[in-house]
């Protein structure tokens, strides 16, 4: 590694640690879930994967549109703009509380996407529980959103993380207790066993608990002064500002979606080969999910830094570090997706000791290690690309890639006649889902690549 990623991973580690801790705690939110269900039951588990694919479809995508928040905000802080740049909190609260009345729909009436996932009806009816509980964590998640992405913009993501610790230290408890079922102390009443609907009790209640604690942060913390955030006022929604967040969160939350649908469906899809196969598929998606933090955190810090240096004006520095953040994520993830993939059945172990799941899931470790590597790649240059406002280009390679020849691709390797016999059934998404990732990373650092050239040019 040269002097120069030396010198930006300096300054990108301070900002990506927090994140990677905190996303890591988010992450383990479902891992908790994933490794108590998977002791539980075949059918919750079958469940659990269903159904957190239809939310994450849903949370993500709108998560994306109020994370506009940070890039808009970042720019903002970089040019010394702090009270503008705190505004941006505010309209990111009001864009989070009408995106909220899309997501309530579909979570309580998913009917659609449970066609398609064409699930046995004992594992329909708990998706159906399943989502109508988290539908009641999704205002307090979308709210908390913005606040992360208004940290993250400037700066302060340890804020972020130590709420996240603090929730993943509730939701272990939580989960395990209405997993089973307990009796309410000094009472005669007992909460009957949950399976995991109660999984999805625990993230509610967690979910509410930091967006309380956030807000009380925000009045609390001197830092916020600057801002204007300590008032303990929501202002009025301001359609400028709103819009302005609109048109660079609504193409950046299509990519998103279109990423996490991309990844997502494959559950949707594998609950068709039965119970066994999305229980396999669950824990791989777990696993590429948790390695996926890094290339996240990276991401997050280096799209921070290169925000703030366009806002200052310092445009060679912002393409420098936008560069080397992707370069240093490639790095990494080579050898994150190595190591996983060398001591697969010991990894896949620490999730279950059921010998089925186990061997359907130890055909998609490859595809793992493979899939993690482009998943670096395009996370890092779509994060950098946002810091500079551009957002729909990503979105149009997002939607060949990982729509066409991802999903479309898998659905004819997975159930069509056709194909080889190792890539049908789950191999065949696995396989062509990696397929996408890596033409999107090649794709949207072709495009990074011509917006340094065009700024280097004085474009």
């Amino acid at each position: 590694m040269s002097r120069a990623h030396l010198d930006s991973l300096r300054r990108i580690a301070p900002l990506a640690w927090p994140v990677f801790v905190g996303q890591i705690a988010v992450l383990a939110f479902s891992t908790v879930d994933t490794v108590l269900v998977a002791r539980h039951s075949a059918i919750d588990l079958a469940a659990l994967s269903v159904g957190a694919a239809v939310y994450m479809s849903v949370f993500v995508g709108l998560m994306g549109v109020v994370m506009a928040v940070a890039p808009v905000a970042g720019q903002l802080f970089g040019a010394g703009k702090l009270r503008e740049a705190g505004d941006q909190l505010h309209q990111g609260a009001w864009l989070a509380l009408a995106l909220l009345l899309l997501g309530e729909a579909v979570l309580l009436f998913p009917d659609p996407l449970l066609a398609i996932a064409r699930t046995t009806p004992d594992v329909e009816a708990k998706v159906r529980a399943y989502l109508q509980t988290l539908a009641l964590s999704l205002p307090a998640a979308l709210i908390f959103t913005a606040y992360r992405g208004f940290n993250t913009a400037v700066s302060r993501p340890k804020a972020v993380m130590a709420l996240q610790l603090g929730g993943l230290a509730l939701k272990v408890p939580l989960s395990a207790l209405f997993l089973h079922g307990f009796a309410v102390p000094l009472t005669p009443w007992r909460v009957p066993e949950l399976g995991a609907v109660g999984c999805a009790v625990a993230t509610a209640l967690v979910m509410w608990g930091q967006l309380l604690i956030a807000l009380l942060v925000l009045r609390r913390d001197r830092f916020y002064a600057q801002f204007g955030l300590n008032t303990g006022r929501l202002q009025p929604p301001r359609w400028a500002d709103i819009k302005r967040l609109l048109k660079l969160g609504v193409p950046m939350g299509g990519a998103i979606l279109i990423e996490v649908t991309g990844f997502t469906f494959m559950a949707i899809f594998i609950a068709r080969l039965g119970p066994t196969a999305v229980a396999g598929h669950q824990l791989a998606a777990n696993l590429v999910a948790l390695m996926f933090m890094m290339p996240m955190a990276l991401g997050n810090a280096a799209g921070t830094l290169v925000a703030q240096s366009i806002g200052a004006q310092r445009l060679a520095e912002a393409r420098r570090l936008g560069w080397h953040g992707l370069e240093i994520a490639l790095a990494i993830s080579c050898l994150i997706g190595a190591v996983v993939f060398f001591a697969r059945e010991q990894v896949l172990g620490l999730y279950t000791p059921d010998a089925t799941i186990i061997a359907a899931a130890l055909p998609l470790l490859l595809w793992v290690w493979l899939f993690h590597v482009g998943d670096a790649v395009q996370t890092v240059a779509a994060f950098v690309l946002r810091a500079h406002h551009i957002a729909t280009a990503p979105m149009l390679v997002y939607a060949l890639a990982i729509w066409g020849v991802g999903m479309g691709g898998g659905y004819w390797l997975a159930f069509g006649s056709a194909a080889p016999a190792s890539l049908q059934g789950a191999s065949g998404f696995w396989s062509a889902a990696t397929a996408g990732l890596l033409i999107a990373a090649g794709g949207l650092s072709a495009v990074l690549a011509w917006v340094h050239r065009k700024e280097a040019a004085g474009g």
